[in-house]
């Protein structure tokens, strides 16, 4: 038998045929070294404790007990059975139920000495326990220690998985270590093999706590290594510089003033757009900040450097919204604005790619209509990417890729997602970062409400006053099509129950993602023409074109979402001159789950929300709208430890400072670490 390597397919392992096999595949799962990298989800204390009287109640605990007596089988209905039995120790004793599994009849024996590791209730004489895992004294397979708790999936059990964990460890020396002994000893990092010996089957949890934070570091470290290298290759590539910028022939045209954050957010994309390397900045901005003003601004310094932009809208109805006011930003500049979407006729299209490719048009807004084939460039400077979430780092290249031009376009992109300026760094690490952290004058505050499910009858009056002095309202829900088990309200039930029991006498419009996009857009552009007096909806509609005439804000069980997506769904009223609000309905009793929604209610501050939610909820929002292509991190996180993160970014600068490409021979399996990491995105490092 060929000895195992960290490349052995697990079918090679004990018990793994072709079914097994599927199941792993499904967890991303074919090889040992693929196992070794799969963490455990959570751990379980099974270290022996004595006393079956004095152990706590209501919680997973391990002891040893005597079985004092067979256990006995009865049967209570067809596919029922029940296999019960007593154990004992030198405190007390317990009744223990088995649903289902009479085998125990003859792996319990009494008299002998079992380890058990379940629940106990009740007290005193009075204890029982249903289901334990068992085994007995001395086997050590099943209690004992801390044991992992692996994610799973439909054909594997965590004691297979766990099983075929330990025949991989065999493979621990040939993992290699990617820190030098100077880095492990400097930031206090165990080895490599120890801390994945550890992260899996944990003699304590200290020994836990060390592999995990070595593991962590590992991560954060290697991300900022690719970020910086990233940016290092940026430096590489060509730009057109945009040398003529006429600041004040831009602003004298606007009916208002830059805010100073506005300003200062052109300035610093103007200085990028000078140099001949590609701008690449994120234009961080709340809802309503005036982001727009600054991508208009930077496509008017193409203009007048002879090139072309693109603005990338996620939706038709958005890059609608952000043509006409493209053209009423840049109006009597001379730049000459198009539109390029799925839905124009061919022979729209048609001529709009004419017009492009031949110069015609000076900057074109769309959707991902722009990176169909026959769209060329007569010389693309500069492009624009709306609500950067939604879009990836592979969609940004392609638009970039369609220049022309051997130099490279120059990248803005834009996020209305208030995120923590550490955090953002660290999800947007491969661009340079802008923040408007205020609001233009004259923007409606939005009064927000925190309201229990006794509170619903008062707010349908509400919706009713609102929609009776000529406003509109949003309902958003948490699910689409179904309800929950916990009794989620769903947008598609729960709208149609608005229209037939609730509003019959008003307009409800119900839109969510699992529409056809045709449908979607004609429902929210009803909604945006006034024509739909109650729209019901999911998250949806958290990009959205502005409907000022939109005064109410309603979002079901509020508690299921996160603050700073609240405070996006908050940012789709109040954007007309009459008072708007936002209700949020939640009967969570969760004292934190109260306190995060309560600062919302008090605070209309993105910025200050991002933090609190941050502190309060852990960075899972944020890195669940991180742009694609990024690599997701398996154990790092940063609510937990923000040092480590500090330790990481100076410990990679220090790296590279001395070895910038990491070509030196000691660094070739960080190096590899490192492509691995960025996997999607191996071929920036060649």
């Amino acid at each position: 038998m060929a000895e195992r390597t960290l490349h052995t397919p697990l079918t090679d392992l004990p018990g793994v045929g072709p079914a097994r096999a599927r199941a792993l595949d499904k967890l991303g799962l074919s090889t040992v070294a693929d196992l070794l990298a799969y963490f455990p989800r959570e751990y379980e204390d099974r270290t022996v404790r004595e006393g079956i009287a004095w152990l706590p109640a209501d919680t997973p605990v391990c002891f040893a007990a005597v079985v004092a007596e067979p256990f006995r089988t009865s049967y209570i209905r067809k596919g029922m059975e029940l296999t019960k039995g007593r154990i004992v120790d030198g405190t007390g004793q317990a009744a223990v139920t088995f649903f289902n599994q009479n085998y125990v009849r003859k792996a319990l024996q009494p008299g002998q000495t079992y380890f058990f590791y379940g629940t106990l209730t009740g007290e005193g004489y009075r204890r029982s326990m249903v289901n334990p895992a068992f085994e007995r004294e001395g086997a050590h397979q099943l209690t004992g220690g801390i044991f992992p708790v692996y994610p799973l999936t439909a054909g594997i059990t965590n004691r297979f998985l766990t099983g075929l964990v330990r025949a991989g460890l065999a493979c621990l020396p040939q993992v290699q270590e990617t820190l030098g002994d100077d880095l492990r000893e400097t930031y206090d990092l165990v080895p490599v093999e120890q801390a994945y010996g550890s992260i899996h089957f944990p003699a304590s949890w200290e020994a836990l706590t060390k592999a995990r934070r070595r593991l962590m570091f590992e991560e954060l470290f290697c991300l900022n290594l690719g970020l910086t290298l990233i940016r290092g290759r940026r430096g590489e590539q060509r730009a057109c510089p945009f040398v003529r910028q006429d600041l004040e022939g831009f602003t004298s045209r606007l009916p208002f003033s830059l805010t100073p954050a506005q300003l200062r957010s052109v300035k610093e994309a103007a200085a990028d757009l000078r140099r001949a390397v590609p701008m690449n900045r994120l234009l961080q901005g709340d809802v309503g900040s005036g982001k727009t003003v600054v991508a208009a601004a930077c496509a008017y310094f193409a203009w007048q450097n002879g090139c072309q932009a693109a603005l990338m809208a996620p939706t038709e109805l958005l890059a609608q919204q952000h043509q006409r006011t493209m053209e009423t930003l840049l109006a009597g500049t001379g730049l000459r604005v198009g539109l390029l979407v799925g839905s124009m006729t061919a022979a729209q299209k048609r001529d709009c790619r004419a017009d492009l490719a031949a110069g015609a048009l000076d900057l074109i807004v769309g959707t991902h209509a722009l990176l169909s084939e026959g769209v060329s460039f007569r010389r693309l400077g500069l492009v624009i990417t709306d609500e950067q979430h939604r879009f990836g780092v592979d969609q940004r290249a392609a638009l970039a890729a369609k220049s022309g031009e051997k130099d490279r376009p120059h990248v803005l992109v834009m996020s209305a997602t208030p995120i923590p300026r550490t955090l953002a760094l660290m999800i947007y690490g491969d661009l340079d970062l802008s923040v408007i952290d205020q609001l233009p004058p004259g923007r409606t505050p939005v009064a927000t409400y925190l309201i229990r499910e006794d509170k619903r009858a008062r707010l349908y009056a509400f919706v009713r006053k609102q929609v009776a002095q000529g406003h509109q309202v949003y309902i958003v829900c948490p699910a689409v099509d179904q309800e929950d088990p916990e009794g989620l309200k769903a947008a598609e039930q729960y709208g149609r129950q608005l229209q037939e029991e609730v509003f019959p006498d008003l307009r409800v419009g119900i839109v969510h993602g699992k529409q056809k996009a045709r449908d979607k857009q004609g429902v929210m552009a009803a909604f945006a023409a006034g024509e739909v007096d109650v729209l019901v909806s999911t998250t949806v509609i958290e990009v959205g074109v502005d409907v000022p005439n939109a005064s109410l804000m309603v979002v079901e069980d509020a508690d299921r979402f996160g603050l700073s997506q609240l405070h996006q769904l908050r940012g789709r009223v109040g954007r007309g001159e009459h008072p708007s609000y936002c209700v949020l309905l939640s009967d969570n009793r969760n004292e934190l789950t109260r306190k995060r929604l309560k600062t919302l209610a008090a605070t209309t501050d993105g910025f200050a929300i991002a933090e609190e939610d941050l502190k309060l909820r852990g960075p899972g929002d944020f890195f669940g709208a991180r742009q694609h292509g990024l690599p997701q991190l398996k154990l790092a996180s940063l609510e937990g430890d923000m040092r480590l993160l500090h330790q990481a970014q100076a410990a990679a600068q220090e790296v590279l400072a001395r070895d910038p490409n990491l070509t030196w021979e000691e660094h070739a399996p960080l190096r590899r670490r490192v492509e691995q990491l960025f996997r999607e995105n191996r071929d920036i490092f060649n």
